[in-house]
């Protein structure tokens, strides 16, 4: 991989440039103000579990580095995106199994693993939505029906599981969850789409991936730091 070679996989982006995205790239303020409300809850309860802290800080550290590859759109600023996307998924499915689900750490340990490889097998298997022509001068968008989204097979799988246990097991957030997926799937839509309307609408509809997306993590911390809140004030 070419760490600085021009990436160009968005409809909004005409050209190379920092600023070529304004729209995907100020969009990712709203992972910051998901973060910046997982922390005020997390303040106004004054729980600082570790993994609820470290899962906040993986939703502010989302939007850092999607900014970047919006703005800088290479190689090493897409890692910056992908990285901490996946360790969110991984980690908010590990506690949501633990507190949710009430089973410990250490048992659910291997399977979180293997989540892990499959996550990232699954965007490699992708090529992350571009092409493997090293020799180009600037990497675009593969033909794909699905606009590369199919990467994301693994958090809708995540989703569903964690969907069906906060339901089966009636946990008191559960619509919270559910507002989180239904927010999910039409952001996804908005990023399948991307590449489709472009003719139509030049500046894409990316930006609404980002948006939706940042309300669905700022549902999903909400309802993880308050089902803790509540269990432990009925256990106090």
């Amino acid at each position: 991989m070419d760490w600085f070679a021009p990436i160009d996989i968005y409809c909004e982006r005409t050209a190379v440039g920092f600023w070529n995205e304004p729209l995907n790239a100020i969009s990712n303020l709203a992972f910051i103000l998901a973060a910046l409300w997982g922390f005020y809850a997390l303040y106004k309860r004054n729980i600082w579990a570790p993994p609820l802290v470290l899962v906040t800080v993986l939703a502010f550290l989302i939007g850092i580095g999607s900014f970047l590859f919006h703005t800088f759109a290479n190689g090493w600023s897409e890692q910056a995106d992908v990285i901490p996307i996946w360790t969110f998924v991984a980690v908010y499915i590990l506690i949501s199994i633990h507190y949710f689900g009430n089973v410990n750490f250490g048992r659910i340990g291997l399977g979180l693993a293997i989540l892990i490889a499959l996550g990232f097998i699954a965007y490699w298997i992708m090529g992350g939505g571009v092409t493997s022509d090293t020799a180009a001068p600037v990497a675009v968008a593969k033909p794909d029906p699905l606009n590369g989204s199919g990467q994301y097979a693994p958090a809708v799988i995540a989703f569903i599981v964690i969907g069906i246990l906060s339901y089966v097991r009636k946990v008191d957030v559960r619509h919270w969850i559910g507002a989180a997926g239904v927010t999910f799937f039409f952001s996804l839509v908005a990023r399948t789409i991307d590449q489709a309307v472009c003719p139509v609408l030049p500046i894409g509809t990316h930006f609404i991936w980002h948006t939706l997306n940042g309300l669905m993590i700022g549902l999903l911390l909400q309802a993880i730091i308050r089902h803790v809140s509540a269990k432990r004030a009925r256990t106090a």
